[in-house]
């Protein structure tokens, strides 16, 4: 290897170190803004799950019953505080995040690329918040209404007097939930809706890009509803409400991006023609094309090259 094959390989590597090393300042500059609001939410964690807990015990106190979840292990509270403040230090975070993943990716797009990026850079969280409150303030308790709806009570719960077991009330089956259990169904709900009302800013930003267009979903419109069904199946409990509100709401989210990406393509091509560089695909018969008919009367004329060789001299 030459001396100049050898300065070559260092100058290409240069910055791609650099770009390394500032791959991992931001990383580790997120990391301690996400230890940071967990921490801060750490020392809030009652309030926080006192919070959560709201639809389940409106639910409970329309039925007549009290708000009560127990631990079933020693260690559960604890638990249960730690995963509280993930999340919540993770809504805590998330703005610092984004600006950390944008001051990364920003400096190597062109300044209209940068405009066109920006807006789905902050659609993104909003949506997801979109998405995680309808999950609270709708799904979960219409869920949770369902789910406690196979509550069993007896007349009084009161004991066998006498040890007849004739004289035994009904049974009664209700609900003592575990906190850890309630827990991670509604975190389960909160983000899997967050996740699924990003739909929308996904496919249109891949629209923007070329990656997709309306016409292509349009015409896969039929494997998307059957997608959405299997997604609905698994990021759910086994309850038709919630799979039925999941459904509706991802089918109409993939019609929005459907009207979002044929908007973007509008628009880029009156951007095209504009600028004079959008150019049309000729839809003509080709067996009306004339020039085309002149070489086929030619080829008619024209019998082609014919061997000779077998002629004698």
């Amino acid at each position: 290897m030459t001396k100049t094959d050898t300065d070559d390989i260092e100058e290409s590597s240069a910055p791609l170190i650099e770009h390394l090393a500032e791959l991992r300042n931001r990383l580790i500059h997120s990391v301690a803004a996400f230890l940071v609001g967990m921490i801060i939410c750490f020392t809030v964690a009652t309030p926080l799950f006192n919070f959560l807990t709201d639809p389940l015990c409106k639910v409970l106190a329309d039925r007549g019953q009290d708000c009560d979840l127990i631990f079933i292990s020693p260690q559960e509270g604890f638990f249960v505080a730690i995963k509280v403040s993930l999340l919540g230090g993770f809504i805590l975070a998330f703005p610092y995040i984004a600006n950390q993943m944008w001051r990364f990716v920003a400096p190597g797009l062109y300044k209209s690329e940068r405009g066109a990026f920006l807006p789905f850079l902050v659609a993104s969280p909003f949506m997801f918040f979109l998405g995680a409150s309808f999950a609270f303030y709708v799904v979960t308790p219409l869920a949770y209404d369902f789910f406690l709806g196979f509550q069993q009570f007896g007349t009084g719960g009161e004991a066998v007097p006498g040890g007849d077991p004739q004289n035994a009330a009904p049974l009664s089956v209700v609900f003592q939930g575990s906190a850890q259990e309630y827990l991670n169904l509604t975190i389960k709900f909160i983000v899997a809706f967050g996740l699924c009302f990003q739909l929308p800013v996904l496919l249109t930003l891949m629209g923007k890009a070329g990656l997709v267009g309306a016409v292509g979903l349009r015409q896969v419109r039929k494997y998307a509803v059957v997608g959405i069904l299997v997604l609905a199946a698994l990021v759910t409990p086994p309850d038709v409400i919630t799979q039925a509100i999941l459904f509706v709401v991802v089918y109409g989210l993939y019609e929005v991006s459907i009207f979002l990406v044929a908007r973007v393509e509008r628009k880029r091509e009156e951007e095209l023609r504009a600028a004079g560089a959008w150019f049309e695909e000729d839809e003509m018969d080709l067996e009306d094309d004339p020039i085309l008919a002149e070489f086929d009367e030619d080829e008619d004329e024209d019998p082609g090259m014919v061997d000779r060789s077998g002629d004698k001299t």
